[in-house]
């Protein structure tokens, strides 16, 4: 399946956390999703995955929050964006690092 690469990229936060995205346009849908995108998207603090959104074929789309996984409505791409960097703001806000 040929798919175009839309976004990677990795963000550093602060010391020891960083944020990754890439998303991919498919020509078609993936099984268990409504939409032609691929999507993965994480939150590594201190060397562990804190959050996650992704779809995995026949899952569907879902994120992790910690170790609790959830369906996750897909709507567009912007808003994806939006609610990862939400739930981002709301992790980095509960999770200060000790100075």
């Amino acid at each position: 399946m040929n798919a175009t690469l839309l976004i990677r990229s990795r963000e550093s936060l602060r010391p020891g956390t960083f944020a990754e995205f890439v998303i991919w346009q498919l020509p078609r849908r993936l099984p268990g999703s409504l939409h032609r995108y691929k999507y993965r998207m994480a939150l590594i603090d201190l060397e562990e995955c804190v959050l996650r959104y992704d779809n995995e074929s026949g899952k569907g789309d879902h994120r992790h929050i910690g170790a609790e996984e959830s369906p996750y409505r897909f709507t567009t791409i912007e808003q994806l964006l939006t609610d990862f960097d939400a739930d981002i703001g709301k992790y980095l806000d509960e999770h200060p690092h000790p100075r």
